[in-house]
C-alpha cells in the first residue's frame, strides 16, 4: 500500500493592512523612477542629437531598441517572476536598470548610449509585471482600479519629474549629467523591495508543471486578453510619440531650450494624475454598474484621447494657447483608462499567471506598435525634410493607433465578462 504523502496547511494570502500599503508605496515609488529614466532621453535628444552628429531616424532607433528590449524580455522574465520571487526580481531588476543608467551618463558615442539604453530595457522589462502583481494581490477585486490609479500616477509623475530635473540638469551640466544623478534612487528603493510581503504561485490543475510555451498559449487562449493586447499594442503607436518626440518637437517649433520645453510638458502633469486617480475611481463604479465597464472605460478613453492629441499637434502652429488645452486634455482623458487596464490584465487570468499576463502585456504593448513607433516617426519626418513641419506630420499619423484601439478594446469588452467569471474564484496562498 503506498504511503500517503502528509497534507501541508496552507495559509491564505491576507489582503489590505499596512503591508499592503507598504507594497504599493515601493511599487509606485519604484515605477515613477522607472519612468524618470525612460523620460530623461527624451528632454536631451535634442542636445544629444546636436554634440553627436545623429539624425531624427538615430534617435528613434535608440527609443526602439530600448523598447524592443523590454517586449523581448518582458513574458520570459514575467513567466520566470511567477515561478521564483516577485519581491527578489524586482530588487534585481531595479538594480540593473539603475546601474546602466548610470552607464549611459558616461557615453561618448552613438553605440556607448544605444547599448546601455538596451540593457536598461532588460532591467525594466520584468518590473510592471511583478509590481502590477504585487499590488493586485495586496487589495481585494473591488479596489483594483483605485489602487492601480495611484499606481499608475507613477507614469505621468515619473515622466514629468525626468523631464523637469533633467531638463535643468542638462542645461546647467550637460545632457549625460541627469542620468548619473537618476540612477541612485533606484537602487536605494530595490533594495527595499526585498522586504515586501509576497505570495505563492497557486498550484491550480497542473499549473505547476506547465512549461513556458504552454502557459503563453493557455493566456492567449482567453479572447478577452487577445483583443486587450492587440488594441495596447496599437495605443502605444500614439503614446510612445507623444512621449519621445513632444519635447524635440516644442524646440524646433519654437526655438526654446530642453529646460524649457520638459517645463512645458510638464505643466499637463497634474490633470493627467487627477485623470490617473478619477480613472480608478470610475473603473470600479462602472465595474459595479456594469459588468463590462472594465474595458468599456479604456475603449471611451483611447478614442477620444487621440483625438485631442491629432488637435494638439495640429494646433501648435496656429495658437500655442489652444494646442496646450487640447494637449492638457490628452493627458487627462487618456490616464483615465490606465487604471482599468492594468486590472483587466489581472482579472481574466489564473492567478498562476497573473505575472505572465502582464508581461505578455508589455511584449505586445511594444511589439506591436510602442516599440516602432519612435523610430518610425523619426524616419517619416526625415523623409518629409524633419524640421517642425516633418515631425508634426508624423506626429498626427500615430494618433490613428489611438482610434484603432478604442476598436480592440470595444471588442475586449464582449468576452471580459465570460473570462472573468472563470476565474473569480480563484485564491493565492501567502508565501510566509
Amino acid at each position: 500500500m503506498q504511503e500517503e504523502k502528509p497534507v501541508i496547511p496552507t495559509k491564505e494570502y491576507q489582503t489590505g493592512g499596512w503591508k499592503a500599503h507598504w507594497i504599493l508605496i515601493i511599487s509606485s515609488l519604484l515605477y515613477m523612477i522607472n519612468y524618470m529614466d525612460r523620460s530623461v532621453l527624451t528632454v536631451v535628444m535634442q542636445p544629444m542629437k546636436t554634440e553627436l552628429g545623429l539624425s531624427d531616424a538615430d534617435l528613434g532607433l535608440m527609443a526602439t531598441i530600448f523598447t524592443l528590449s523590454i517586449a523581448i524580455c518582458s513574458f520570459p522574465i514575467a513567466y520566470l517572476i511567477d515561478r521564483w520571487s516577485r519581491t527578489k526580481s524586482i530588487a534585481l531588476m531595479a538594480v540593473i536598470w539603475s546601474g546602466f543608467t548610470y552607464l549611459t551618463g558616461l557615453a561618448r558615442n552613438f553605440v556607448g548610449i544605444l547599448i546601455p539604453r538596451m540593457f536598461v530595457g532588460v532591467g525594466e522589462a520584468g518590473f510592471s509585471a511583478g509590481g502590477t502583481a504585487l499590488v493586485t494581490a495586496a487589495y481585494k477585486q473591488e479596489k483594483h482600479g483605485s489602487m492601480l490609479a495611484i499606481f499608475n500616477i507613477a507614469i505621468p509623475l515619473g515622466s514629468a519629474l525626468g523631464m523637469i530635473l533633467g531638463g535643468i540638469l542638462s542645461v546647467k551640466m550637460g545632457w549625460r549629467f541627469p542620468f548619473l544623478i537618476f540612477a541612485i534612487p533606484g537602487i536605494i528603493l530595490g533594495i527595499c523591495a526585498l522586504f515586501l510581503k509576497d505570495y505563492k504561485t497557486v498550484k491550480d490543475t497542473g499549473s505547476n508543471t506547465v512549461g513556458f510555451f504552454q502557459s503563453v498559449v493557455a493566456v492567449l487562449k482567453i479572447p478577452t486578453l487577445r483583443w486587450f493586447f492587440l488594441g495596447y499594442g496599437l495605443m502605444l503607436i500614439m503614446s510612445q510619440t507623444q512621449m519621445y518626440w513632444t519635447v524635440p518637437l516644442l524646440m524646433r517649433q519654437f526655438g526654446i531650450k530642453e529646460d524649457t520645453a520638459g517645463l512645458i510638458i510638464s505643466a499637463a502633469v497634474p490633470l493627467a494624475i487627477v485623470g490617473a486617480l478619477l480613472g480608478g475611481w470610475l473603473s470600479d463604479f462602472w465595474q459595479r454598474k456594469n459588468k463590462k465597464g472594465r474595458m468599456l472605460l479604456p475603449a471611451m478613453t483611447a478614442l477620444i484621447s487621440a483625438i485631442f492629441l491629432a488637435a494638439a499637434v495640429f494646433a501648435l502652429k496656429l495658437n500655442w494657447i489652444v494646442a496646450a488645452v487640447f494637449g492638457i486634455f490628452y493627458g487627462f482623458i487618456y490616464f483615465i483608462g490606465a487604471p482599468a487596464l492594468s486590472a483587466v490584465s489581472q482579472e481574466v487570468i489564473p492567478p498562476a499567471y497573473k505575472g505572465l499576463s502582464w508581461g505578455m502585456t508589455v511584449f505586445f504593448m511594444y511589439m506591436l506598435g510602442g516599440a516602432w513607433a519612435p523610430w518610425a516617426v523619426g524616419g517619416i519626418s526625415d523623409t518629409l525634410g524633419g524640421g517642425a513641419g516633418g515631425l508634426t506630420t508624423a506626429f498626427i499619423i500615430s494618433c490613428i493607433g489611438g482610434v484603432a484601439a478604442g476598436f480592440c478594446f470595444f471588442m475586449g469588452s464582449r468576452t471580459f465578462v465570460s473570462d472573468a467569471d472563470k476565474v473569480k474564484d480563484a485564491k493565492l496562498e501567502s508565501a510566509l
